[in-house]
Parts: structure tokens; sequence; C-alpha cells
């Protein structure tokens, strides 16, 4: 018979509603289902990802938390069904190393006070200078000086409060030691030196380990058996090594793609299996198989029943409809696993969003465009220009402001006005060119080979580069802006 069987336990969680009367509108399945039996001396390897109920499923064997239903029977005795008495008697065989050690050390205590505490409830020791030797040398075994007595728990590093967790659990000599979570918020140097810490207790001492932990490497290294739990229940256990050779059940597959492997040719070729969704919530749990929305190679009766855990062979259990198609290849897979099971549902998304965003980039810029136009028209054109658009004022209108800057001008700028003149029926740049000259004042007139530089300083060219970036949708836009150069110039010469 095994020193400590669990059958069938479950652990529901209440959820109640009101004001002034709770009522249970609801229950969290924290643990819903899980059997299993640990050898005398073994060490249990409990893994999953967070959420899927491992802790509550330690604390459970301890009785920390309420069981729903099930047995926990610990050396033929049923301890779900003890009085609280006899349970905390019990406890002595029964210990626990919590995850978080400083928030289960108290902080107001010192280290012989947190020690002693538990040996004289349980009358471990005659007196106190007994225990404080006793505390010594377990201390010693940890690997924590005599002088740490004296000394609270902030005063230590994560790592040796660690180890003044592990101590706590090794001075009312127990049998079966739970380690939730021992080693995960430790550097990776602290973490072999606990786990070759607890390996070395294990052996002098003949204990016997429920290891509940996410890092695969370390159960690897440290647990006999392995179980894989997801949503709950248990889907797979099997001896260490058989599991990391060959894992049955798709979610063990899929955790074990997620190791990393330290030789990069292994690391590029073998297969990644990437899991679609979110694992559900614990209230509200799926049909059937839990893990049917999330599998690779679901099948029609994978959401109708729920599997039982059903033994293969050589102690290897998985809790599976197909799990022997799957491995001879008779089922092929229904769900993508590589990297479009994680991108492949949110490609077309990521498309319908980037296509508005490339539609408002020219949106944003066309009417930036023309609203620059539009402000360039209207700032080169008076309402005088606007008079003489109407009235298409003739060429002896500018006459007067010729014969000015003629009396003012060498000959050379005379004679290149009036052929400007002449041609301002031909081109359509000419009356532009020629309202530009009129525009430079009378004392800083230029010779005529220094005309070119002045075009572009004139705002006036601006107004006609702009004019090619008008939509076409406006025709009439050139003589708009034709009028705004010659009323410029007009209403300069007339300055």
């Amino acid at each position: 018979m095994s020193l400590l069987e669990l059958d069938d336990v479950k652990v529901h969680f209440p959820v109640k509603k009101g004001v002034f009367f709770d009522r249970t509108v609801g229950h969290v399945y924290a643990v819903d289902g899980i059997s299993l039996s640990v050898e005398a001396g073994q060490t249990y390897g409990l893994v999953g990802e967070s959420g899927c109920g491992k802790t509550t499923l330690g604390r459970a064997v301890l009785r920390l938390v309420d069981i729903t239903s099930g047995e926990v029977v610990f050396d033929g005795t049923d301890l779900a069904k003890l009085p609280d008495e006899e349970m905390r008697q019990f406890r002595r065989r029964l210990q626990m190393v919590f995850q978080d050690p400083l928030g289960s050390l108290n902080p107001r205590q010192n280290i012989e006070s947190i020690l002693s505490e538990g040996m004289a409830a349980h009358g471990i020791g005659t007196d106190r200078a007994d225990r404080r030797e006793k505390i010594k040398a377990i201390l010693a075994r940890v690997g924590l000086p005599a002088n740490s007595l004296s000394r609270y728990p902030h005063e230590f590093s994560g790592g040796q409060r660690q180890r003044i967790g592990i101590a706590r659990a090794l001075v009312l000599e127990p049998d079966v030691i739970i380690c939730d979570e021992p080693v995960s918020a430790l550097d990776v140097s602290i973490q072999a030196q606990v786990i070759n810490l607890l390996e070395e207790l294990q052996e002098s001492l003949g204990l016997t380990y429920l290891v509940i932990a996410h890092d695969l490497a370390v159960v690897r290294h440290i647990s006999d058996v392995i179980g894989v739990m997801y949503l709950g229940s248990l889907v797979e256990e099997a001896p260490s090594d058989a599991l990391y050779a060959g894992p049955k059940h798709p979610y063990t597959r899929a955790l074990m793609s997620a190791v990393p492997v330290p030789d990069p040719e292994v690391e590029d070729r073998r297969e990644r299996i990437l899991l679609q969704g979110d694992l559900p919530s614990p209230a509200n749990p799926p049909a059937g198989c839990r893990f049917h929305t999330r599998c690779p190679w679901v099948q029609e009766k994978c959401a109708l029943e729920r599997p039982v855990l059903t033994d293969l062979g050589d102690g290897h259990k998985v809790a599976c409809h197909f799990a022997a198609e799957i491995e001879n290849g008779t089922i092929g897979l229904t769900r993508a696993t590589g990297i479009e099971a994680v991108v492949g549902t949110d490609k077309s998304a990521d498309v319908d969003a980037a296509e508005p965003v490339a539609d408002k980039v020219p949106a944003a810029k066309v009417p930036a465009q023309k609203a620059s136009v539009e402000d360039a028209v209207v700032v080169a054109k008076p309402v005088a220009v606007e008079d003489e658009v109407v009235v298409e004022t003739p060429v002896a209108v500018e006459a007067p402001v010729a014969e000015k800057s003629v009396a003012e001008k060498p000959a050379d700028v005379d004679t290149d006005a009036d052929v400007a003149a002449e041609n301002e029926s031909d081109e359509a740049a000419a009356p532009e060119e020629e309202a530009v000259d009129k525009a430079v004042p009378e004392d800083k007139a230029a010779p005529q080979d220094k005309a070119a530089p002045q075009d572009k300083v004139v705002p006036e060219d601006k107004a006609v580069d702009k004019d090619k970036a008008v939509p076409e949708d406006k025709p009439a836009s050139d003589e708009v802006a034709d009028a705004a150069g010659t009323g410029a110039g007009g209403k300069t010469g007339s300055a």
C-alpha cells in the first residue's frame, strides 16, 4: 500500500452573491477529480501551467483548504474525515515548504522562535535548551550558521529564507514534505543548491516529496514519477524518463515542446507545438475533455465524453480518447500547431485594421495640400484682382505702369518689357514675368541677366507651382493663379 493516496479528490470553491443574504450562484472547480499515489521514499512531481490547481491540491492534502469530496489516505488513515484535533496531530508527519518563504515567515519572530514554535506545539524536545540544540543541528544540515537563531527573516537572502522554510519543516521530523514551487523565486545557482539539499535530505532521512512546480527541467531532475495537470484534472502520469521520452497526451506534448534544447541544431529541427486560445475559466470548464478547446487533434467525441485516466502499460497513464491513434499517426491534425496557431487568426484582423490607416494617410495629406494652395491663392488674390478677372483687364491698363518703369529703367529692360507685353496673348507665363519685373522697386532695378533669381523670391512662382497640385476637378485654377499673379503685379506697381 502507498504511503499517500488520493482518490477522486475535488475542491470546489462556492461563488456567492448578495448584499444581505449570500446565495451560491456557482462554483470554481479548482480541483476536479484527482487520483494519484505516492510511495514511501519517492518524489512525485506535479506540473502544469499557472491556474491549473497544483497548489490547491497540495493544500488539500494538508487540509489547509476544505475538501469537497474524495479521499486523502495517509498511511491507512483518511485525512478528509478526521476531526480538527486529530488532523492537527497528523500534520507533524505532513509538512509543507511554501512558495514565498518571506510571506510564510513571521517578520516579528526571530529564527529560533519560528522553528521552536512547532516543536513546542507537538511536544518535541524536553526543554528550551534541548530544542535549541536540535534547531542548530537542522540549521547545519540546511547550510545556515548557528548565529542565525537571533536574526529575523528580513536579514536573510531569498535562498537563505528558503532554507529556513525547509528547516522549519524538518524540525518536526515529518514523513512527507509538500514542496510548493521551492525554487521558483531563486537564482539558477541557488536553485541548484536547494535541489541538491532536498535530495541529500531525502537520502539521509528517508523523506517522501510531493514537488509542485512548473519548471519542467527541475521536475525532471528531482522526480521519480510525474503527473501533468490541466484545469483541475490529471491528464497524464508516468515515470520521469518515460514521460520525457514519449509523452502521450496532446497537452503534455505541447509542454515538452516548450522546453528549450541547448543544442541549436536540434532546436531548429524539433517540432514546436503552439496551442490556440487561452486556458478556460475553472468557474466554467468546457464539457467533455477539458483540453478539447485547444487540442490540435480534437475529434467530435472529445466534446461529448470526459476521458478517464487509463494505464497504457509500464505505469504510463493517459486521459485521452485517441492517445494511441495520435501516436500511430492514424489521426491527423485538426488545428494548426505552428506559428500560424498564434498569429493566423490575427492576420486578417491586422490587415483589416491596416487598410483604414492606409486610406487615412492620403486623405490626411490631400486636404492639407489643397488648403495650402487655397491659402496661397487667397493671400495673393485681393479684391482688385477679382475685379480685374471679371472685367478681363486689357494690356492697355498696364501701359502707364510700363511707361513709369521705362522712364527710370535702362533701355534693354524697356525692350524686354515691350516684348513681354507683345507675347502676353501667346504664352500664359508672360504676364506673370512682366508682373514680377514691375513688382521690383525702382531703386533696385536689376539687369536682364539677374531677373531669374528674382523669380525664386517672388511668391507668385510658388503659387504657380502649387497650381500643379490642384486636382483635375477644378480646371479654372490656372486662370485663378494667373489672375492672382497679375493682380499682385498690378497692386505692387500701383503701390
